[in-house]
């Protein structure tokens, strides 16, 4: 089975979480305003819970669709070389090196 491509999603100008906002060339939302929208779908969708969204789309542990890890894993993500378990953009995996696993 083909994985579905997402829509590439263009900035309009507007800020997305609804606050009619100007944005900056290239953005979607006012500074900020990203975890105003991120915390309005939660409540509306999810209880505003981490928690019941997980349960909600499979991701729980023991669901139908395993770990957030595996998922993640599956769009690009990767696991630390370093063997800890953090798993992150190829970006934030070189970060979270820089921060954790400093060679003394």
């Amino acid at each position: 089975m083909a994985e579905e491509k997402s829509q590439r999603l263009l900035p309009t100008g507007t800020c997305w979480c609804g606050c009619l906002t100007e944005t900056g060339i290239g953005s979607f939302f006012a500074r900020g305003h990203d975890k105003i929208a991120e915390a309005a779908y939660m409540a509306v969708h999810h209880g505003g819970s981490v928690a019941q969204l997980l349960h909600d789309t499979g991701h729980a542990p023991g669901g139908e669709k395993g770990t957030v890890r595996a998922a993640a894993l599956k769009k690009g993500w990767e696991l630390c070389p370093k063997g800890c378990g953090y798993a992150g953009a190829p970006a934030s995996i070189n970060n979270h090196i820089n921060r954790h696993h400093k060679e003394s």
